[in-house]
């Protein structure tokens, strides 16, 4: 939506409004030399990544003189960073940034956030240490310039006065520092957006009540409701609540279109693209009707959203999209629009619904005058004028910018008088009524356009609306003038949008025509093509057939349902719906033809094994018929078919042959996807000139493949059995993608010279493919899983574009040529499950670009000492290595590395000295190795802050672990050599189930699990503080386990088997309680969880005084399968389990019902077990024994930690 858009006559959200001179949001001024690949690199990623636009200067700088590109950036930027350096100063490049940002500062009110980076702030002040020697430098090179190093050292002065970050003692991680700096952007910018309105009339402070009801700052999940007639704006006012919000958020999404998207795709599509944008996961599917107990719904229930579900006007898409089945995360605010005010009553309180109001006189003439005038001062001759139309509008915002609109075009108080008439002679006062003149003054073709947008195509891609338009025989120049008239836009998606009022007008047109619908042009609502082809009350008068058959029964037709619409141009059958069969419709006696006017025929399912005999194509252009049960277009082969471009029979099942298609020169575009009987391609599809997609992926079938056209630009071949490749495919220049994965009896690709330059080249899964002597040279990620390769060709080196390889599974696979590291775009390189891949290349000379190396379950016996030369390597996967024997001490030179696994490494026994290096390394994980000691100085790294020593041999645990202060999960499952556990660092996370030495400490662990638990509660009212790391369970801010048969004595409330309950003292809600800690003590029966898993779960009940109560439920714990190969792992102890759930149980229990907590007078656990698939376990084997209760206070957490 563009900047102009009133607050009204949208269905999609409106984008930022932004000033038409800015072109940036951030202007990122650094040394490039001190900090590109450091805090500059960090800082551009993390603004990338919120989608803030931000100009950052790549090149170096060249002479002295600023590049005048980066002069217009600084002025085309709403705000600029400084990154003071030490050796800022010393660049006049810099400086002169630095005084044109600070000019546009003076000038234009832009933002400036200065960054002290290794630098003191006084010193840029004044001028001091490295910055006086830079100054020494320029004052004798400029001598004969004084007033510009005069001005040079003014702005240092003005800058270092300014509000900003400084990070001269580096005492805050460098990821604390982008993180409060992206937050202060994202503040200002926000602000910058909220004042700069332009084009939106009276919604400030509309957005000012809703924003009141939102109460941003509360934890609870709150629902706003917005109402109000069509075209009164409420898509327009949740729009911009959201664009003014949404970065306070975790995730946020706009759903717009509810009605008409769930209608079109069924709601099942819409909730699985909601969470693919929330969840930020773009192969998320989910067919179930509830997502609660899913992975996918504990994810939901951890993440702060902002939701605008837009349009809504059926209970069952709030309760799918909404329902209480769907759990949010604390703090998250779903806004729901509609016309339909009861809709919200069963979700949203009354206090939360709001009803958009029309525009008072004053502020309509002020919305009107912009669309008519262009500005807000009309002529004083024409303000009765004005008046009058404004009338007629009825404050409803979209109309006023329609008739503004018409009205501009009128040049002279004359025209303006005889529209004004038309408005006077119109005679109903309905609004729908006063826009059906926007349609009158349009010329024919542009009507036959918003007729078919109004009936079929809102909603749409621009570019298939224009296709369409252009088959039906529209000239697509009219688009314009709609868009002009502002009864269609275009969204910031490039979808064609239009308001519901005009929808409804073009309908009621369409029904004008004729009360019988079989009368009328257009036929688009299901129940009027169900009347008019089982009454068989066509006419010649229908052009245009889109039947959605989602919502309609069986229906069956005659053999001539079709006969009589002699003009008939579109036929669209479909069914949207989720899970259904895809034929409804039944042609129990065939069906004896087609109109040849057809130009688009679209029937997903068709019911026949061939279209009728005749029919006569000739003037069809597209003819799509996924899941049909054609075997045959026709039963005769030679048919015309010289005005196709489109054939899609994806999922045709039973397709054996496709017809003559050589007459077809216009084909453009072929999909057999999924045609699976479909034995071979015919002989004329090699001469199909102007061919550029042909997709015959999972035709499972195909052998044979004849020859490619030339122009051929996407080919899927994808689990076809394809024998080889033709020569014509390996030698095409202008294929851009192809797929042949999962050919399993590919066994060579042609040994001609690939001329391929395509960027997209998929192979795995060819199975029996064991030689590959090229590869197209642009290709950039390269996939060779489950082939049967040998040996990687040396030609590799030649792939300069490469940047991902994946080896998986490729059995036969002994070694790698040293070349691959030439590759200095490489950053992935992935060779799991490799089983006989033994020696790893030498690494001749450091690569820098090398980010992930996976070589889990390899052959590989040792690390080569040249380990070290990958220098930017971040994540190293040895897991499983079973033959691993020796690791070089090199890899501690690994700085770049904060992820580094050798679980399962059966045969590593030992790990070399270490004393210094790895100083990024955040996750180490050596569970189920043979080692019986880690070096001291290993788990003592400051960044380290994951440490998994599951099923080693140690027996003692280093004191010096105490220093790892940024530690906080520690997974010491099955170390049964292990007897005692020195003072640990406070965790989030400790597991030490299946440690029989430490059967006698478990006292000692639960009394530390005490102070660690007050620690965590303390810090978790602390923001900045970091107890929502990525790693390990989320839910619980701290998660204890260890041998034990007694609940710790400091939970206050304790009981026998699986439940608790409690009568609360009074004023137990006050304002220092800090939350629940919960305790269990669970008997293993010779439990097999190698098995099943377990999880652990319970259920909270509060209960007030007058019968009133709310229930929470909370996942605490899970105990994954024993994956050590030391056969099957069965629990025989009891074992004691400790849990403060911050991030759940207090949140909702302190907010979800605001004050009426206060009044909560009981409260009961119930926990209870379940398998890893979230099934109740009804397990004799394993039972809770006993349970325990802890009502934390800040109060006594200080005394705790003060003794």
């Amino acid at each position: 939506m563009s900047s102009n858009l009133i607050m009204a006559a949208s269905s999609a959200p409106p984008s930022p409004i932004l000033p038409p001179q800015e072109k940036y949001d951030v202007f990122l001024s650094f040394r490039g030399a001190d900090t590109r690949c450091t805090i500059t690199s960090h800082l551009h990623a993390a603004l990338r990544r919120k989608k803030i636009k931000t100009y950052i200067d790549d090149k170096l700088e060249r002479g002295d003189e600023i590049a005048p590109a980066l002069v217009e950036a600084i002025h085309k930027s709403k705000l600029s960073v400084i990154i003071f350096s030490k050796n800022y100063a010393s660049s006049t490049w810099c400086l002169d940034e630095l005084v044109h940002i600070l000019g546009c500062r003076e000038r234009d009110g832009q933002f400036v956030i200065p960054i002290f980076y290794d630098i003191d702030s006084s010193h840029v002040r004044k001028q001091l240490g490295s910055y006086a020697d830079a100054f020494a430098k320029h004052e004798q090179r400029w001598k004969d310039s004084v007033d510009k190093v005069l001005m040079w050292r003014g702005a240092l002065e003005k800058a270092a006065n300014l509000s900003g970050f400084d990070n001269s003692n580096k005492t805050r991680t460098e990821a604390y520092l982008v993180e409060n700096v992206v937050e202060d952007i994202l503040t200002k910018l926000n602000r910058k957006s909220s004042s700069d309105l332009k084009g939106l009339v009276a919604i400030e402070s509309q957005i000012g009540q809703i924003e009141s009801s939102l109460c941003i700052d509360s934890p609870e999940v709150c629902y706003i409701g917005i109402w109000g007639i069509g075209g009164i704006g409420k898509t327009t006012l949740a729009g911009a609540v959201y664009n003014r919000l949404s970065s306070k958020f975790k995730a946020s999404c706009f759903l717009a279109n509810v009605r008409e998207e769930s209608e079109k795709h069924g709601l099942n599509h819409l909730r699985n693209k909601l969470l693919r944008v929330l969840l930020e996961d773009e192969n998320l599917k989910i067919d179930t009707p509830s997502i609660g107990s899913t992975f996918v719904g504990e994810r939901l229930c951890r993440t702060k959203v902002l939701i605008v579900l837009d349009d809504v006007n059926d209970m069952s898409q709030l309760e799918l999209l909404a329902g209480d089945h769907v759990g949010f995360g604390p703090g998250s605010r779903i806004i729901i629009t509609t016309r339909n005010r009861r809709l919200l009553k069963k979700k949203v309180d009354d206090d939360k619904i709001y009803k958009v109001k029309g525009l008072n006189c004053d502020e309509a003439l002020q919305l009107f005058h912009l669309h008519a005038f262009k500005n807000n001062s009309p002529r004083t001759d024409y303000t009765e004028l004005s008046k009058m139309v404004v009338d007629y509008a009825e404050g409803i915002p979209l109309a006023l910018k329609i008739f503004g609109s018409s009205f501009f075009h009128c040049k002279s108080k004359e025209e303006w008088e005889n529209e004004l008439k038309k408005l006077k002679n119109f005679p109903s006062k309905k609004i729908q009524n006063v826009l059906r003149l926007s349609y009158d003054g349009l010329e024919k073709n542009e009507k036959e356009i918003f007729l078919d947008i109004a009936c079929f195509y809102k909603g749409m891609n621009v570019d298939f609306v224009k296709r369409m338009l252009d088959i039906r025989g529209f000239f697509v120049a009219g688009i314009g003038a709609l868009i002009d008239t502002s009864l269609i836009s275009i969204s910031t998606s490039y979808c064609l949008e239009m308001h519901d009022l005009l929808q409804q007008i073009g309908w009621e047109i369409v029904r004008e025509q004729c009360i019988e619908p079989g009368k009328r042009d257009r036929l688009f609502i299901a129940e009027d093509v169900c009347h008019v082809l089982k009454n068989n009350t066509a006419t010649a008068m229908v052009q245009a057939i889109s039947f959605n058959t989602s919502n309609i029964r069986e229906l069956h037709l005659s053999r001539t349902a079709f006969k009589k619409m002699y003009n008939l141009r579109l036929l669209e059958i479909y069914d949207c719906s989720y899970g259904q069969k895809y034929c409804k419709l039944y042609l129990s006696q065939g069906l004896q033809t087609l109109p040849e006017s057809l130009r688009y025929l679209y029937w997903d399912g068709y019911p026949l094994q061939s279209l009728p005999s005749k029919f006569s194509p000739e003037n069809l252009v597209e003819l799509k018929m996924p899941r049909s049960l054609v075997k045959q277009l026709w039963e005769e082969n030679l048919i015309y078919l010289g005005n196709l471009k489109l054939i899609d029979l994806s999922f045709c099942k039973h397709l054996t042959e496709l017809p003559d298609l050589s007459q077809s020169r216009k084909m453009e575009h072929i999909n057999l996807y999924g045609c699976t009987s479909l034995v071979r391609v015919p002989l004329c599809f090699q001469y199909l000139g102007n061919l550029t997609f042909l997709d015959l992926g999972c035709c499972s079938n195909l052998k044979y493949l004849q020859e490619m056209p030339g122009n051929i630009e996407l080919l899927n071949l994808e689990s076809t059995a394809i024998e080889e490749l033709p020569s014509s495919v390996w030698s095409n220049k202008k294929i851009s993608f192809l797929n042949i994965q999962r050919c399993k009896y590919l066994k060579n690709l042609p040994s001609s010279s690939c001329k391929l330059k395509c960027f997209g080249f998929l192979l795995g899964g060819c199975s029996s493919l064991g030689k590959i002597s090229e590869l197209p040279r642009n290709i950039s990620v390269l996939d060779l899983t489950w082939t049967a390769i040998e040996v990687v060709p040396s030609s590799i080196e030649c792939l300069f574009g490469l940047t991902t390889i994946y080896l998986n599974d490729c059995k036969r696979l002994v070694s790698l040529p040293t070349s691959i590291f030439k590759l200095k775009s490489l950053k992935s390189l992935d060779l799991n499950g490799c089983s006989n891949f033994e020696c790893f290349p030498d690494i001749l000379e450091p690569t820098e670009h090398l980010e992930l190396l996976n070589l889990s379950k390899t052959a590989i016996k040792e690390l080569p000492v040249e380990i070290e030369n990958l220098i930017g390597l971040q994540t190293f996967n040895l897991c499983r290595c079973k033959d691993l024997e020796f690791v070089p001490d090199s890899i501690y030179h690994l700085n770049c590395l904060k992820t580094l696994s050798f679980y399962g490494c059966l045969k590593l026994k030992s790990l070399p000295p270490f004393s210094i290096g790895l100083c990024s390394l955040e996750e180490l994980d050596l569970g189920y190795c043979n080692i019986v000691q880690v070096p001291d100085p290993l788990v003592c790294l400051t960044s380290l802050r994951s440490l998994n020593l599951s099923g080693t041999m140690i027996q003692s645990l280093p004191a010096s672990i105490k220093q790892a202060s940024q530690l906080r999960y520690l997974w010491l499952t099955n170390c049964k050599s292990l007897p005692s556990l020195p003072e640990l660092p406070v965790l989030r996370h400790l597991e030490a189930h299946g440690c029989t030495s430490l059967k006698n400490a478990w006292r000692n662990m639960m009394g530390e699990a005490q102070l660690r638990i007050m620690q965590m509660a303390t810090a978790s009212s602390n923001p900045t503080d970091d107890v929502y790391y990525g790693y390990g369970p989320a839910s619980p801010s701290v998660s204890i386990v260890c041998p034990g048969n007694e609940i710790p004595n400091w939970f206050s409330y304790q009981n026998e088997g699986s439940s608790i309950n409690v009568t609360l003292p009074p004023n137990w809600f006050r304002t220092d309680f800090l939350g629940l800690a919960l305790s269990l003590v669970v008997e293993f029966n010779n439990y097999n969880v190698k098995r099943a898993g377990l999880k652990f779960a319970c259920t909270a009940n509060f209960k007030s005084s007058n019968g009133e109560g709310h229930e929470i439920r909370c996942h605490l714990h899970r105990l994954y399968k024993d994956i050590s190969s030391s056969g099957r792992k069965n629990f025989n102890s009891d074992y004691v389990f400790a849990w403060y759930t911050a991030s759940m149980l207090v949140a909702a229990a302190k907010y979800s019902s605001g004050t009426g907590f206060y009044n909560i007078t009981e409260a009961s656990v119930d926990f209870f077990l379940m398998d890893l698939n979230g099934f109740p376990l009804k397990d004799y084997k394993v039972q809770v024994k006993k349970c325990g209760l802890w009502l934390l206070y800040a109060k006594d957490a200080e005394n705790l930690m003060s003794c």
